[in-house]
């Protein structure tokens, strides 16, 4: 028996998904893709078919999710400006 997919838009029939499954799945409005993908920003997306419908794949959200995760400095310890090694600005006098 094979192991099932705990993700909601999964299985093989599910791998693409348009620009609407893919804006429910980062829970985002379609109109927020179509601008991201005017301006070349947001999750990788092409055309596919005759008709040029833009398509996601599902792997490449979840890797784009794990992108935003990591660039972001509440979720990642070492971007934090509050676990910085303080430094000392040159051309300062130790004395005050």
């Amino acid at each position: 028996m094979e192991a099932q997919d705990s993700r909601p838009f999964a299985g093989p029939q599910r791998a693409l998904l348009n620009v609407r499954d893919a804006a429910a799945y980062l829970g985002l409005s379609p109109q927020t893709l179509y601008v991201w993908r005017h301006r070349r920003q947001g999750p990788p997306s092409f055309r596919m078919g005759v008709n040029g419908r833009v398509a996601y794949r599902l792997d490449a959200l979840d890797a784009w999710i794990r992108e935003q995760e990591r660039a972001d400095s509440r979720s990642n310890f070492s971007l934090n400006p509050v676990s910085a090694t303080p430094r000392r600005r040159e051309g300062y006098s130790a004395s005050a």
